[in-house]
């Protein structure tokens, strides 16, 4: 009875400590997930402010086309683009 008992206490222990053990688990893929969740917000940030980015070039460009061929008129449309995608920001 005594070592039946002896045992059960070593049974009941080991459960304890896998018990600890899955909750440690649990929480670090639970950080994991969230630090997974910050980058991909932080990725599509940084895509979208490239994106902006490319835009802007490309109206710059666009302006400086415009001035080459003496297109004032779409040099000054292109500048007004140019300044509202500024002012998104």
């Amino acid at each position: 009875m005594e070592r039946l008992k002896t045992d059960m206490e070593g049974i009941s222990e080991g459960q304890k400590r896998i018990k600890e053990g899955q909750e440690e688990i649990r929480k670090k893929f639970e950080e994991i997930e969230s630090e997974c969740h910050k980058l991909k917000e932080e990725t599509m940030n940084i895509a979208k402010q490239s994106d902006c980015n490319q835009i802007r070039i490309n109206l710059m460009f666009g302006i400086v086309k415009a001035r080459q061929d003496n297109n004032f008129a779409q040099a000054d449309h292109l500048t007004q683009l140019l300044r509202e995608e500024m002012a998104k920001e």
